[in-house]
């Protein structure tokens, strides 16, 4: 498995607990089906240029946790303190 395999799911899998746990939207799955073609566009990816792919990975990864992807949706990181405090 290549190493930007984690990264790449894990930014699937944060998106769609963003959207569907904290902030209680429908699934959308267009997120799983795109998360798929990226895990396998970054290993193709990680082939032609080593290393420069997994930091990007891990880039993208920091990106997407600290950021808004949707503007009307909170980033995961504001909506997991909103979530927990709440409880």
């Amino acid at each position: 498995m290549a190493q930007t395999t984690g990264p790449v799911l894990a930014i699937g899998g944060i998106t769609v607990l963003n959207r569907t746990v904290f902030n209680g939207r429908e699934m959308d799955w267009r997120i799983p089906i795109a998360t798929g073609v990226a895990a396998g566009l970054f290993a193709l990816a990680e082939k032609a240029t080593g290393r420069g792919a997994v930091y990007v990975a891990y880039l993208a990864l920091a990106a997407v946790v600290l950021t808004r992807v949707d503007p009307s949706v909170p980033s995961p990181a504001e909506s997991a303190l909103k979530w927990f405090n709440a409880r």
